[in-house]
C-alpha cells in the first residue's frame, strides 16, 4: 500500500514539477513515510526525480542560453562542480543534524516558492547582475541543490533574469542546469547506503509519467491555483516537521 501511495504520488508530483514546481514537498514527506529517515529520503527523492529533470530540460534545450560571454558550456561546469560540493555536504552532514535541519530548509523552499510565484517584480532587460556574479550566483545555487534542492529553481530564474535573460529563456536554462547540477548529485548518491533502490524506482517511474502529462497540461491547468497549493502544502509540511522535531 505504501508504494501505491507513492507512486501515486510522484506522479502527481511529476506533473507539479513540470507545471509550476515544488513537486519535492510531497515526494519528501512520503518517502519519510515509507519509514525513512530525512537523509535517506533526501537523497532517495534527488537519484528518483532526476529521470524526469532530465527529460524537462531536453525538451527545451533549443532555448537555454548563457549569459553575455559566459556561455552555456561554462554554466554546466558550474552547476556539475556546485551540485557535487552540495552532494558530498549532505553525506558529510550528521544524520542527527540533517532531521533538525530539514523544517528549516523546508521552510526556506516554501518562502521561496511564495516569493518567486507571488511577490517578485521582473526585472528591466538591461538585468542587474553580470555574468562573473551570474556564475558564482549559479555556483551557490548549484552546492544548494546538491545538499537539498528546494526551490532551486526559482533560485536559478531570479539570478538568470537579473543576468538579463528573458524570462522565457531563463525557465528553460534554468531547466537544463537543474538536471545538469542534479547529475553530479545523483552520480554520488548512487553510492550512498542511504539510497533506497526500489522507493527510487517507483518515484522516478511516477514522476517521470506526471512529468509528461504536465507538459501536456500545461496550457490547461490554471496554474495560479497550482501554485497557491504547492505554497499550502509546503506550509502544512513545514509546520508538522517542527512539530514533530519539538
Amino acid at each position: 500500500m505504501a508504494y501505491v501511495l507513492l507512486f501515486t504520488v510522484a506522479i502527481w508530483a511529476g506533473a507539479q514539477n513540470a507545471l509550476a514546481g515544488g513537486g519535492s514537498f510531497l515526494i519528501l514527506p512520503t518517502l519519510m513515510f515509507t519509514g525513512m529517515d530525512a537523509l535517506a529520503a533526501n537523497i532517495t527523492s534527488c537519484v528518483a526525480l532526476f529521470p524526469a529533470q532530465i527529460a524537462t530540460g531536453w525538451t527545451g534545450r533549443r532555448h537555454a542560453q548563457g549569459v553575455g560571454p559566459l556561455d552555456l558550456r561554462w554554466l554546466f561546469v558550474i552547476s556539475i562542480v556546485g551540485g557535487a560540493i552540495g552532494a558530498v555536504i549532505l553525506l558529510q552532514t550528521p544524520r542527527g543534524l540533517f532531521a533538525r535541519l530539514v523544517p528549516w530548509l523546508v521552510l526556506f523552499a516554501t518562502a521561496l516558492f511564495a516569493w518567486g510565484s507571488f511577490l517578485r517584480k521582473p526585472v528591466d532587460a538591461h538585468g542587474h547582475l553580470s555574468p562573473g556574479g551570474a556564475g558564482f550566483v549559479q555556483f551557490l545555487i548549484a552546492t544548494y541543490g546538491g545538499y537539498f534542492g528546494g526551490g532551486a529553481g526559482f533560485l536559478m530564474v531570479a539570478a538568470l533574469t537579473m543576468a538579463g535573460q528573458a524570462v522565457r529563456i531563463a525557465s528553460a536554462t534554468k531547466n537544463v542546469l537543474a538536471g545538469v547540477m542534479n547529475a553530479s548529485a545523483v552520480a554520488i548518491f548512487l553510492f550512498s547506503p542511504d539510497l533506497h533502490w526500489t522507493q527510487a524506482a517507483v518515484t522516478a517511474a511516477g514522476a517521470t509519467i506526471g512529468g509528461v502529462a504536465g507538459a501536456r497540461l500545461i496550457h490547461r491547468i490554471d496554474e495560479q491555483a497550482l501554485r497557491i497549493f504547492i505554497v499550502v502544502v509546503g506550509a502544512a509540511l513545514t509546520i508538522g516537521l517542527f512539530a514533530k522535531a519539538a
